[in-house]
């Protein structure tokens, strides 16, 4: 599965199945090229444990022989066999659900409908149907920020949460159920914010949601210096590395901040611009070949806020 900062309404998309090194390179330099509202792009392990797939969405139609001359140079003539696809708006997250099983992350459960026959009397449940936007559950991505979050409440409860790119609202609907206080959640597609808002009526979460549209922290409830105790921001590295300076600006003192969507080789990059920032990894998490990291205040001396 894809997560992070998709592309509004996705038209088409490439895939290719090649090797671990070839799906993590291409998906670097698809990264770097492409911009991240445009364009999303990631790699994972395919069931038989030795090939990887990659997936790019793009919001347009790509200049299919321009992306495989730009990849070329990296993966050689495996671009060649690089397959792109016209997608339906419909489902076509949804689409991908099908045979997935419900994730777990200490109390909480990710499930389809299909699965609530699963759900133990004790679990905090959070039932996604996907629709048009990203964030499943299903994802190394999203675990990984769940067990953070699992981490964070045996720890303390957080009483100001906020949600960057919330997708589906799975982070956000965790947030509440953990915490029983109003989370902020916000998403640069106004389609998977109608999504996550039906998703918390569903979920019985909609009085605990402050949800807005917009990229970052551009929205009142979000731009609040010095204010959230707990951050969520599973995007992709290089948005991650834009708003290092936003996103320690409304984390409190104390606070903690959660990234992902990150391969390993995106971690010493994003690190160092929080580092900048203040901050400093008190945890990573490796799953599925993404990396998710818990960052807190300390190190490197944070710059005077503006």
């Amino acid at each position: 599965m894809l997560e992070g900062l998709h592309p509004n309404r996705p038209t088409h998309v490439m895939r290719l199945a090649t090797s671990e090194r070839a799906a993590r390179a291409t998906t670097d330099v698809i990264g770097e090229m492409f911009d991240p509202a445009e364009t999303a792009v990631a790699a994972f392990e395919a069931e038989d444990g030795k090939t990887w797939l990659l997936e790019a969405y793009f919001a347009s139609p790509p200049d299919e022989d321009a992306v495989r001359a730009m990849i070329r140079p990296v993966i050689g003539e495996e671009a060649d066999r690089a397959l792109f696809e016209a997608i339906a708006q419909k489902d076509w997250v949804a689409a991908s659900l099908e045979g997935l099983k419900p994730v777990r992350a200490g109390r909480f459960l990710v499930h389809g409908s299909h699965d609530r026959h699963t759900r133990a009397p004790n679990d905090l449940a959070i039932e996604i149907e996907a629709a048009l936007a990203f964030g499943t559950g299903h994802h190394g991505t999203t675990r990984g920020c769940l067990l953070a979050l699992v981490d964070e409440t045996k720890r303390r409860r957080p009483m100001r949460v906020l949600d960057v790119g919330t997708g589906t609202g799975i982070l956000a609907f965790a947030a509440a159920k953990g915490t029983k206080r109003k989370v902020v959640a916000g998403d640069i597609d106004p389609v998977a914010v109608a999504v996550a808002r039906d998703n918390a009526r569903a979920n019985g979460v909609a009085p605990w949601l402050d949800l807005y549209v917009g990229p970052g922290i551009r929205a009142a409830q979000a731009a609040r210096t010095r204010h959230f105790d707990l951050v969520f921001a599973n995007i992709l590295a290089k948005p991650l590395r834009r708003l290092a300076p936003d996103l320690a600006r409304v984390t409190a003192p104390g606070g903690t901040l959660v990234l992902s969507g990150l391969l390993a080789s995106d971690v010493p990059g994003v690190l160092s611009a929080y580092r900048a920032q203040g901050f400093a990894l008190a945890k990573r998490r490796d799953l599925e070949g993404w990396a998710a990291l818990t960052l807190e205040r300390g190190g490197a001396a944070a710059r005077p806020l503006r």
